[in-house]
């Protein structure tokens, strides 16, 4: 892969960085995707680029092989980059139509701030290449 993409996450979530945490030792391969907080100058300026829909939405982000990507499209897309045995899964989970999956992502979205503990600071930067 010559360009690297990105997942875009919220800095200041417990969950999203308890996400990020599980994911990176399981990558596939370490370069091909790389995690870059949602409040981050690059962060902001990528989703300036996006369409309409897609600036007003507060979700993670996935910017693979050019295209953009919300919600539980996001999500699962990211089973791709994990080492084989996780990649099993995503075509199993594109079996559940896309509004169920994103009603779901939608109710752990209200309560993640709930459930998972906001980290200190933001492990981003630090956490990938």
């Amino acid at each position: 892969m010559t360009q690297t993409d990105l997942l875009l996450m919220d800095g200041d979530c417990g969950l999203c960085t308890h996400t990020a945490v599980f994911l990176h030792p399981r990558l596939a391969d370490k370069t091909s995707l790389r995690f870059l907080a949602i409040e981050s100058e690059e962060g902001q300026s990528l989703i300036a680029t996006f369409p309409e829909k897609f600036q007003q939405a507060d979700s993670v982000y996935l910017i693979r092989n050019g295209k953009s990507y919300m919600r539980s499209a996001a999500s699962i897309r990211t089973l791709l980059y994990l080492k084989w045995y996780y990649r099993m899964f995503y075509p199993l989970l594109w079996l559940f139509p896309l509004p169920l999956r994103n009603i779901c992502y939608r109710i752990v979205a209200k309560y993640r701030y709930k459930i998972f503990k906001q980290p200190a600071v933001c492990i981003y930067p630090n956490l990938l290449p």
